[in-house]
Parts: C-alpha cells; sequence; structure tokens
C-alpha cells in the first residue's frame, strides 16, 4: 500500500465497497446452495479491489460495462443491495424486474450499462458509448470491464483499432484472475497483453488489482486524461478469484490447487491488507472495522430477507421491454 493521499472519507468508503462486494457474494453463493436462486452465478470474491478502485475514480455520469462476473462492478458503481438481490431471485423490484438475472444486471441511474453473459460482450457497447460521448461533447469517461479470457475473442481488436483511431474516451479493464474458466490464461494467451493493446498505439499499463490504492491511482489519473481526450487506455489487473468459474464449480481441483487458494487468501486479500493498512495509518480501529463489517453483514441479511417476500413480476409482463414501440 502506497502513502495517503485521499481524504479519510474516500479510504472508508473503498474499505466499505470491497466488503459490500465480499459480503453481497457471500450471500448470493448460499441463496443458490439452498436452491433459492434460479440460474448460476459467478462470483467476484478476491476481485474486489479492482472494481472498487477503478468505480471510485468515476462520477455517476461516467459508464461502465460488466461482465457475468459482474456483481462487484454493479455495486462499485453505486447499486444497492436490495434491487439486486431481488434481481437475483426473479423479482419485480429488480434492477431489470427480475428478467436479467446474476448476468444482466443494469443499472442506467449510476451509469452500469449492463453485465453481459456473452464472453466480450460489452466490448462493442463501451466502446459505443465512448464514441456517443465524444461526439456529444461531454466529458463522460466509459470503463469496459472484461476477464482475461474475452482477449481471445475478435471484437476486441476491432474495437480497440476504432478506439485508437478516432481517440475515444474509453479505458479497457483487463481483470486476469489467471484462468479462463477452468485453464490457466497462461496456457490459452500467447505473449503479453500490455504489448497486444500497445501495437495499437494504445498506451498500456499493468497492476496489482489486489492493491485498491494503487489500482485508483492509475484509475484517477488515466480517467482525467481521457476527460482531456488521450483515451483510449488499456489496463491489466493481476487478480485472484476465489470460488470456481460459477457456483456449481466446487470439485476443482483438477485444474488448480486448494493451497494455492488459501495462499492467495492469507497473503493478497484486498480487504484484509486494506483493513490492516488502515490501522497502521490510523484512520480506522480494528474494533471500529468489526463493527463496520457488521453492519453491512445486517444490512445485506435484512436486503436478502426482503427479497425472499418480495413480488414477481406479473406474467403479463413477459414481452415487457422486450420490443420498442414505434409509431403507427
Amino acid at each position: 500500500m502506497g502513502a495517503a493521499k485521499h481524504n479519510t472519507e474516500d479510504y472508508l468508503r473503498m474499505y466499505k465497497q470491497m466488503v459490500r462486494i465480499r459480503v453481497f457474494e457471500d450471500n448470493a453463493n448460499q441463496l443458490y446452495l439452498s436452491a433459492k436462486m434460479p440460474g448460476l452465478t459467478h462470483m467476484y470474491s478476491g476481485q474486489e479491489a479492482v472494481a472498487v478502485g477503478i468505480c471510485e475514480a468515476l462520477t455517476s455520469e461516467d459508464k461502465i460495462t460488466s461482465t457475468h462476473r459482474g456483481h462487484g462492478h454493479c455495486v462499485a458503481k453505486g447499486a444497492n443491495f436490495r434491487e439486486m438481490f431481488c434481481e437475483l431471485l426473479g423479482k419485480e423490484e429488480g434492477y431489470c424486474r427480475g428478467k436479467g438475472g446474476s448476468m444482466h444486471i443494469a443499472d442506467q441511474a449510476n451509469g452500469n450499462l449492463g453485465a453481459n453473459a456473452i464472453v466480450g460482450g460489452s466490448m462493442g457497447i463501451a466502446t459505443g458509448s465512448a464514441l456517443s460521448a465524444k461526439h456529444l461533447g461531454t466529458s463522460h469517461v466509459t470503463v469496459c470491464f472484461f476477464g482475461d479470457g474475452a482477449t481471445a475473442q475478435g471484437l476486441w481488436y476491432e474495437v480497440m483499432n476504432m478506439a485508437a483511431l478516432w481517440k475515444l474516451p474509453v479505458i479497457y479493464a483487463c481483470e486476469n484472475n489467471g484462468y479462463s474458466e477452468y485453464t490457466k490464461t497462461e496456457e490459452i494467451a500467447a505473449g503479453s497483453l500490455v504489448a497486444r493493446a500497445k501495437a495499437f498505439g494504445i498506451e498500456a499499463f499493468n497492476v496489482d488489482g489486489q492493491d485498491v490504492l494503487a489500482v485508483n491511482e492509475l484509475a484517477r489519473s488515466l480517467t482525467e486524461r481521457c476527460r482531456r481526450g488521450e483515451g483510449p487506455f488499456f489496463i491489466e489487473l493481476d487478480t485472484y478469484r476465489y470460488h470456481g468459474h460459477h457456483v456449481g464449480d466446487i470439485n476443482r481441483d483438477y485444474y488448480r490447487s486448494r493451497d494455492e487458494e488459501a495462499e492467495w487468501k492469507k497473503v493478497r486479500d484486498p480487504i484484509t491488507n486494506f483493513g490492516k493498512w488502515l490501522i497502521d495509518q490510523k484512520i480506522m480501529s480494528a474494533d471500529e472495522l468489526v463493527e463496520l463489517d457488521n453492519e453491512i453483514a445486517a444490512e445485506a441479511k435484512a436486503a436478502v430477507d426482503y427479497a425472499l417476500e418480495a413480488k414477481y413480476p406479473d406474467t403479463r409482463e413477459v414481452d415487457m421491454h422486450v420490443f420498442a414501440e414505434t409509431a403507427a
């Protein structure tokens, strides 16, 4: 962790947001394991410093696009627990009235253009958002989150070429958690991901995705440069997912060891390490952090209890928001 450069409220918010993501995921996992949540979900636990470090550098008007592992981005961009749990459980008070579920949450009010179950599927959306901002003359920045596996998609190269040619205000944020589903990234990605971006004339960076301060410092610098017309940029963030590829990926010893998982949790956990830093800097005490953790856990439990009892959408809504209304 670096030296203090923000005010105390910034640090507390970053810590709180990372804990909120972890607690949300713990509850989502239990909902699945107890057969209360339909469909699959993909846990973001372990990668919290990426979403929080970047989203804390953005305004509510800045845009993001997300992935199938998108709960962390959604929370970090300002979503609240109640609407998110309602969405996961298919209830009408969810962000997409229960129709998007875990992999298609969108929160337009906070600039989240949506999660996407298609690997790399949001790359075009993010680039289009940046093109729109440039044409409209706004100062809005778009961040496109995707995993290392998505770098095998041809769309990534198409949008980077376009963004570089037109100098669009977009940041491509690659969360390299070491695995593309069940295969080590090093076995599917030849060479350097940073070098691939540089080949398009795009400034590219590698940062420790477990260090929220390092991520935030870089993100703040790049978003401001985007606003001055200096984009696009690419960031590779080295991180790690604690769970399997999805909630059903439990017996995963055939592609990675439990010792590896334990080592990341013990040494590289972004929340634990940032909490220790806050204590060392005398910003928070250990007891105050525990109290904050408990408050967030209580907030999540109340949201889950509410969502479990909430109404499902009426069957007459089955074709609502599917087709655009057109004039006769």
